[in-house]
């Protein structure tokens, strides 16, 4: 599972989650929709205690929440939950199944970018696919 989405999605989202922030949260809340609030209460859920057993990340989720959109914020978060993931295999597997429940719903989507001669991109299946690329033109 990508960690990068999940902060990404869970960012702005989490004023509402945690319910502070007032007019803020309730905007985030109903710019994103009621299936993804939905669905990221249902992450949130299964996070929010192994979160708050960590005082590091618990800061991180306090400062997100704060600053949804500080990308420096949000790369603490993201350490953070891979900490947590990985020294939790289970949880691991449940947050994955239900991120993979999100993306066959068609709750949360993969974005990735490609830049540079010849770069390739890939945000889900490939399989059986012909990928080529171009030389880019000489440089004279």
């Amino acid at each position: 599972m990508d960690i990068a989405s999940l902060t990404a999605f869970l960012a702005p989202l989490l004023p509402a989650l945690l319910n502070i922030g007032g007019r803020v949260a309730k905007e985030a809340a109903d710019a994103a929709g009621d299936e993804a609030v939905g669905f990221a209460r249902r992450l949130w859920e299964r996070l929010r205690g192994h979160v708050e057993s960590k005082p590091a990340a618990q800061d991180a989720v306090d400062d997100v929440a704060a600053h949804p959109e500080d990308e420096d914020l949000q790369t603490v978060l993201k350490v953070q939950l891979r900490k947590l993931l990985e020294d939790d295999p289970q949880l691991a597997a449940e947050i994955g199944q239900l991120w993979e429940e999100g993306q066959a719903a068609s709750i949360v989507t993969v974005n990735v970018t490609a830049s540079g001669a010849g770069a390739v991109a890939i945000g889900r299946d490939a399989v059986g696919s012909s990928i080529t690329t171009t030389a880019p033109p000489p440089v004279q």
